[in-house]
Formats: C-alpha cells, sequence, structure tokens
C-alpha cells in the first residue's frame, strides 16, 4: 500500500504509487511507529526539495523521526506547491534560483530564510493553497509555471497549458478562462527571469492521451 508522501501541485499530500524525479520535505509531519502523516502539513517554513539520489545515502522512507520524505512529480509540480530547491544537496540549482530571484523581484541577495518567509506568505490563505490572479495571459507566462481550472492544474510549457496527472503531463483544455496561478508569484517571476525547472519528460512530448 502507497505511503502519503506524493504532492501535487495543490500542495496537497496523497497516498499513490508513483513517486516521480525530485524528493524534499517540510520538517518532520510523520509518525515513524506508524509511518503515516500527522495532522500538521509543515512544521517549518523552509520547504524544499532535493535530488532522490545524494552521495550514495540510502533512506527507509518514513522510517525515523527525521526529516518526512516527500516526492514531487518534476520541480514544475513542487515549485508550484510552494518549495524552492535545497542549498546542500542541490546547490547550484538553489543558486541559480535564488540569483533569478534576484533579478525578478529586484533587492539584494536574499538569505534561504528570507525567501523561505515570502513563498509561506504566497503559498498559503488560512492554512489552504493560495490561488494567485494570472500576472500575464497564460501564453505569457514562462515555462514551469502552474495554474488551475476547474479543480485541474496544468503547467505552462513552450505556450501551451498542459494538465498535470499523477503520471505525467497530457494536452491540456482549449480555453482556461477562470484560471489562477498555483506557483507563488515571486518563484514565477524568477522563472521568467531565467530559472529553468526540470520538467517531467512528457512536457516536451505529451504522450497520455
Amino acid at each position: 500500500m502507497p505511503l502519503q508522501n506524493r504532492v501535487t501541485p495543490f500542495g496537497e499530500i496523497v497516498a499513490i504509487a508513483q513517486r516521480g524525479l525530485f524528493t524534499g520535505n517540510r520538517g518532520i509531519i510523520h509518525d515513524p511507529r506508524t509511518r503515516m502523516l500527522l495532522s500538521r502539513r509543515w512544521t517549518t517554513k523552509a520547504w524544499i526539495v532535493c535530488v532522490l539520489e545524494y552521495k550514495g545515502a540510502r533512506r527507509e522512507v518514513m522510517s525515523r523521526r527525521s526529516w518526512t520524505e516527500l516526492f514531487f512529480l518534476d520541480e514544475a509540480t513542487a515549485l508550484a506547491a510552494g518549495h524552492r530547491p535545497c542549498f546542500f544537496c542541490r546547490r547550484r540549482a538553489a543558486e541559480a534560483f535564488r540569483s533569478a530571484w534576484m533579478t525578478g523581484n529586484g533587492g539584494n541577495r536574499q538569505s534561504a530564510p528570507a525567501m523561505d518567509a515570502v513563498l509561506h506568505s504566497e503559498r498559503l490563505a488560512n492554512r489552504r493553497k493560495r490561488l494567485h490572479a494570472l500576472p500575464a495571459p497564460i501564453e505569457r507566462l514562462p515555462d514551469g509555471a502552474m495554474v488551475a481550472s476547474g479543480g485541474a492544474c496544468y503547467v505552462i510549457a513552450g505556450g501551451r497549458a498542459l494538465e498535470w496527472t499523477e503520471d505525467g503531463y497530457r494536452e491540456g483544455a482549449a480555453t482556461l478562462a477562470d484560471a489562477r496561478l498555483l506557483t507563488p508569484p515571486s518563484t514565477v517571476r524568477a522563472l521568467a527571469a531565467g530559472y529553468r525547472p526540470l520538467l517531467h519528460p512528457t512536457a516536451n512530448a505529451p504522450v497520455i492521451s
């Protein structure tokens, strides 16, 4: 039976078999005796996205009182949920994200806690996922940004809106008139400034019908 540790673009943590391209965490939010989630969904504002393998280290998922291993289809999914690259295992990506953040959002070099504070205010509204108005027409949003419409979510790739599923992306609806922004606005500005998140292969060549 799958553990409840897969994150959707809405930031929800669900139990499905697929693991995806990245792991990450929001602190300790599980009981290692039962390997089940607690009622809380974060214990820190540092929501990070990490590589699946780092220097050969192996962990039995949710088996000890350490950070709770969460999984994401791809980096766009993690960013939409409100996470950012880890400065420990993804230092190069994290520095590229910070540089693009500075360019897109203005100001001086930001510490990780400073970025986390902004993201925390943008990703949540009364402990639920916060949706934002679109900053531009969908076709002009940067690659990797995600929007929500009609209960579904979509990644922008090459000016197209592709629907997110548990297994990958598929061609989306023709129009998304009621779309709202899922990815935090500060992250979208970092994407527009040049940060390139890793997308699931189906975003480049959708194969799901």
